[in-house]
């Protein structure tokens, strides 16, 4: 489990393939990170919950499978690139961000990128199907990033991006174009389901109707 809050930027030392499995080996120099990691242990890059298989010296290996390369942005890092890094949770840490489990739900593009003094108005086109997933003033992670939800149309949604974010991560360098990871909140991922299972299938979610149910 993890909370949003990047600790680190860190570079992708290698990437390669393991044989003829579409799974792929990447290391990445952990730096500092490493002196609190070992063996087994979970961390997530760009917002996906990655296993450690090996470490030599600060750098730290982990093995992709193809369903994770399918699902996120991973697959398309290259040596030299920079990655949000963030340790599992302790039980005895604050929560900061929101709770992120680092299980991507998909991937989005920056649609625009409006740039105020030192903050940012960033907006991503996504899926309908993440978009349905989220609200407004709501939680999302954009690359393991823990951000809250400033407006969304039928194609995009957008967040207000402050200068400790956009110097501590990757957003402080996104282009257009980029695509990211996106794990829409759990909370709202159970509450969408348990409703779904509620009401008859074509019956359309109203106001009055969720009176009804209680809420």
């Amino acid at each position: 489990m993890f909370t949003g809050l990047i600790e680190a930027t860190c570079t992708v030392k290698s990437v390669s393939r393991l044989g003829g499995t579409g799974a792929i080996r990447l290391t990445i120099d952990l730096g500092k990170l490493v002196d609190e990691t070992k063996v087994s242990d979970s961390i997530a890059i760009n917002g996906t919950c990655l296993t450690i298989a090996k470490l030599n010296g600060s750098t730290a290996a982990f093995d992709l499978s193809g369903e994770t390369l399918t699902k996120s942005t991973l697959g398309k890092l290259k040596p030299s690139s920079q990655v949000n890094t963030e340790l599992a949770m302790k039980a005895t840490d604050r929560l900061g961000g929101h709770f992120v489990a680092g299980h991507i739900d998909g991937t989005a593009m920056i649609k625009a990128i409006d740039r105020q003094g030192q903050f940012a108005n960033i907006k991503f086109a996504a899926s309908p199907e993440l978009l349905d997933q989220m609200v407004v003033k709501g939680s999302v992670a954009v690359d393991g990033i823990s951000l809250t939800i400033a407006s969304m149309d039928q194609t995009s949604f957008s967040a207000a991006i402050i200068p400790q974010t956009l110097e501590k991560t990757t957003l402080g360098k996104a282009k257009i174009g980029n695509m990211v990871n996106i794990e829409t909140d759990m909370i709202i991922k159970t509450i969408k389901k348990q409703l779904e299972k509620i009401l008859p299938q074509k019956q359309t979610l109203t106001v009055e109707k969720l009176k009804e149910l209680g809420f």
